[in-house]
């Protein structure tokens, strides 16, 4: 069976690497207060526990999602999916 010319240019782009990021929250501090970050210290963020978390691709919000904890490790279930502007 032949490929299309689609298929055949989709193919090309499934290996290249992309940039992903789950992103909890964001907060602005001065220099000084980073400075005085230690461990243990709690960073308040602009969004409540429980809240969604954006996933972002090289940087542009695709999804949003909600943590949930695989074994010992972290991941995102997609629950909403970003259109286009």
């Amino acid at each position: 069976m032949q490929m299309t010319d689609n298929a055949k240019n989709l193919d090309l782009l499934m290996h290249v690497p992309l940039k992903v990021t789950a992103q909890l929250g964001t907060c602005r501090m001065q220099v000084r207060d980073l400075l005085k970050l230690g461990k243990g210290t709690v960073i308040e963020l602009d969004r409540l526990a429980g809240g969604p978390v954006d996933l972002l691709v090289n940087d542009r919000l695709v999804a949003r999602g909600e943590i949930v904890a695989i074994d010992e490790n972290f991941g995102v279930r997609v629950t909403e999916l970003i259109e286009k502007p």
